[in-house]
C-alpha cells in the first residue's frame, strides 16, 4: 500500500496497528505490526536506467517510491511490499542466482554489502553488467543516504532529494506517556536455537529511541546481537519486548516464547507486552520506516496499558 505524495503535497499513512487478542495460536495476545504504508513521490524525471534488478536490502521498495517501479525487473526476495508482488524474484532464498539475473539483460544491479556470494556477484561484472554497491542502513539517519545513492544510482537524483524531503516531514511526534519505557529487541530464530538480544547498533535501537523510550539492551550490551541467557534477561527486565514476527511464531508463539529463559521473569513477560513486527518491514529503513514509527508508537501505548 503506497501513499501519494508530490513536492508540494505530503499525505500521512493511515496507521493500521492490529491487536490480536487470541486469535492466533502463533501470536496469542501480541501487538502485531504486519504492515505500513510508503511515502512515495510522483516522479518528476526519467531515469537514465531503464532496467533494474534491485538486490540490496530495501532497494526495490525505494526504487518504488521514487516513482519509477517500471524499470524494476527483479528484486530479492526480502522485498516483500504488495506493491512489488508483479517484480520476479531472482534470488534462491537470499543467494544470488547469476544465471537467471543475466537472462534478464538488465542495465544495473544494486546490492550491498551483504549480498552476495562473492563469485556470484562476479559473473554478473564478467557478463558485462554493472554492479552498484550502495550503504547499508542500520540507523534512521542512514535511510536518506541510501536513497540519495540509489537514485544516483539509477540517474535521478532529484527524485531522491524529494523522497527524502517527503519522509524527513513525517517523524512522529513522541508521547509523554511512554517516555522512558523499557523496550528489549529480541531475534529469534528458534527452529534454528538463535536467540539473540539486540544491542548497540542492532537497528532496532534507533526506532525505540525515536519513539522516546528507551533499548535497554543498547544501553548495556556493546554489541549489535548478543546472547540472549535467562541472567540477561532477568537483569535487562525491559517492560515491552519486540519481536519479528517470523521469531515469535518459531518459538511457538506468546506461550511458547515466555518460557523461555529468564522471559517470564521480567515486566514485559509477566504482562505479556510483546509487539511482533513484520520481518521485512522492522529493519527495512526505507520509505515505509515513518508510518512504521507512528505504529510502533501507538503500539507501545496499548500494551503499556496492560
Amino acid at each position: 500500500m503506497r501513499t501519494r505524495v508530490n513536492i508540494k503535497v505530503l499525505t500521512v499513512a493511515t496507521v493500521t496497528l492490529i491487536a490480536l487478542a487470541g486469535c492466533s495460536s502463533q501470536t496469542g495476545r501480541a501487538f502485531e505490526i504486519p504492515t505500513a504504508s510508503a511515502v512515495t513521490v510522483s516522479a518528476t524525471e526519467d531515469p537514465k536506467i531503464t532496467r533494474v534488478v534491485a538486490l540490496a536490502n530495501g532497494s526495490a521498495e525505494i526504487i518504488s517510491a521514487l516513482g519509477v517501479k517500471s524499470i524494476l525487473i527483479g528484486r530479492d526476495i526480502a522485498s516483500t511490499d504488495v506493491d512489488l508482488s508483479d517484480v520476479p524474484v531472482v534470488t534462491s532464498g537470499h543467494q544470488v542466482i547469476p544465471e537467471k539475473i543475466i537472462s534478464l539483460n538488465p542495465d544495473l544491479v544494486i546490492i550491498d554489502k551483504s549480498t552476495g556470494p562473492q563469485n556470484a556477484l562476479d559473473a554478473l561484472r564478467s557478463a558485462g553488467i554493472r554492479v552498484v554497491q550502495t550503504p547499508e542502513a542500520w540507523k534512521l539517519s542512514d535511510i536518506s543516504v541510501k536513497v540519495s545513492a540509489i537514485a544516483d544510482a539509477i540517474g535521478a537524483p532529484a527524485l531522491g532529494a524529494q523522497l527524502n524531503i517527503a519522509m524527513a516531514n513525517l517523524s512522529p511526534s513522541q508521547s509523554p506517556t511512554i517516555s522512558g519505557t523499557r523496550i528489549a529487541f529480541l531475534y529469534l530464530r528458534g527452529s534454528s536455537a538463535i536467540y539473540l538480544i539486540g544491542g548497540k547498533g542492532s537497528g532496532a535501537d534507533s526506532l525505540i529511541n525515536a519513539i522516546g523510550a528507551v533499548d535497554v539492551g543498547a544501553a548495556a550490551l556493546a554489541n549489535p546481537f548478543n546472547s540472549m541467557t535467562s541472567e540477561s534477561m532477568v537483569s535487562l527486565n525491559p517492560e515491552v519486548i519486540l519481536l519479528m514476527t517470523k521469531g515469535l511464531a518459531s518459538t511457538g508463539g506468546v506461550a511458547g516464547f515466555v518460557d523461555l529463559p529468564g522471559v517470564a521473569q521480567t515486566e514485559a513477560g509477566k504482562n505479556k507486552r510483546i509487539i511482533a513486527v513484520d520481518d521485512s518491514l522492522l529493519l527495512s529503513f526505507g520509505p515505509r520506516t515513518p508510518d512504521l514509527l507512528v505504529q510502533l508508537l501507538k503500539a507501545v501505548e496499548q500494551v503499556m496499558q496492560k
